[in-house]
């Protein structure tokens, strides 16, 4: 099935996102053709723009790795979704074949990208990279469980293990972080804190019963003065920050970090002896929430069936592609919770 299509490419780092035809070539062994029907952006995006993954040397290439569609046709081996099926994509390893990276044409010339890419309107994906899901499951659900809002149930629920009544802060307070937000909420936390750095996310915190502290401002001076914070999740990867909170630990608390820091970024322990007092207070990254998109996924759904999870308040902007660049200077300048790209 070769197909021409509409996709947001990286062309070159640091520069607006193209917005052009790609062609499709043969599918190989585990690849899967899907039409793309709501994608999600999220902040890693942001760090491909700015070759912080790994892709500097890799463009020009397709972008996205959260989104809502339906198979069209599987390569050869494929036996774990079928023409028709519905589907989430997300970057998270499931079951099924791991399959070769896919090529496209354009401009005329070979390109290759990932094995999940969603900012298209087609894409080839990889079989593991592909989660079939009921059909009456809402699109921009799908999407969300790609990365974002199963990404911060996972942490909360494999990697933080929040108890009863425990004091969490939030660090960023994109479509990561007001899932966190959710996600402790439902585990049952005490106090809830996130830290952004506009007023624009105040309301929406607010919305998801947690206290805000605009940081740019006069709120920063506040952030020191939260004590015995039993849970510190980062989402931004600005390590100033987390520093910052370390003094404010409880004997039992640990730090867990979401985003990928900079290169050149650093921690500073103003009191290394407190990780030693208590039960141990600890600081360590995660992938993903370490979800098991085959398995986790079906649970998550649940959740949003009986209520205990929101989405309205959440996305706060949907747009179609050809707006793709609108949508990154909005995620750049935080003025946005999570934003869905619409194909069709």
């Amino acid at each position: 099935m070769i197909k021409t299509f509409k996709a947001a490419i990286l062309e070159k780092i640091n520069e607006p996102l193209a917005v052009s035809d790609v062609t499709t070539t043969e599918l190989q062994i585990g690849q899967v053709f899907v039409k793309i029907l709501v994608s999600g952006l999220c902040g890693a995006q942001l760090q491909e723009i700015r070759g912080e993954k790994g892709n500097a040397k890799f463009t020009p290439h397709l972008l996205g790795h959260e989104g809502c569609g339906i198979v069209q046709k599987i390569g050869p081996g494929v036996t774990r979704v079928n023409p028709g099926d519905k589907v989430i994509l997300h970057w998270r390893k499931g079951d099924g074949i791991e399959a070769p990276f896919p090529t496209y044409i354009y401009n005329q010339k070979s390109m290759t990208s990932g094995k999940v890419t969603t900012l298209s309107e087609f894409t080839i994906a990889s079989e593991n990279r592909l989660t079939p899901v009921p059909h009456d499951t809402p699109d921009e659900l799908c999407a969300l469980l790609g990365c974002g809002l199963s990404t911060a149930l996972g942490v909360i629920n494999n990697d933080a293990k929040i108890k009863f009544g425990e004091t969490v802060l939030i660090i960023g307070c994109g479509g990561v972080g007001i899932n966190l937000i959710q996600g402790a909420r439902l585990a049952g936390a005490g106090d809830i804190y996130a830290v952004d750095i506009t007023e624009e996310k105040r309301a929406l915190v607010k919305e998801f019963n947690a206290n805000y502290y605009n940081i740019a401002g006069e709120d920063r001076i506040l952030l020191e003065t939260i004590k015995n914070i039993d849970c510190v999740i980062d989402t931004t990867g600005i390590m100033d920050l987390v520093s910052t909170v370390l003094p404010n630990l409880s004997d039992r608390g640990r730090i867990i970090i979401v985003s990928q820091p900079k290169t050149d970024s650093s921690i500073t322990f103003t009191q290394p002896g407190k990780f030693f007092l208590g039960e141990g207070q600890t600081i360590s990254s995660t992938q993903g929430g370490k979800i098991n998109p085959s398995t986790d996924f079906l649970r998550f759904i649940k959740l949003y069936q009986k209520g205990l999870l929101k989405l309205d308040n959440l996305i706060t902007h949907t747009i179609n592609l050809d707006e793709i660049n609108i949508a990154i200077d909005l995620l750049k300048a935080g003025k946005a919770g999570r934003i869905l790209v619409k194909m069709q």
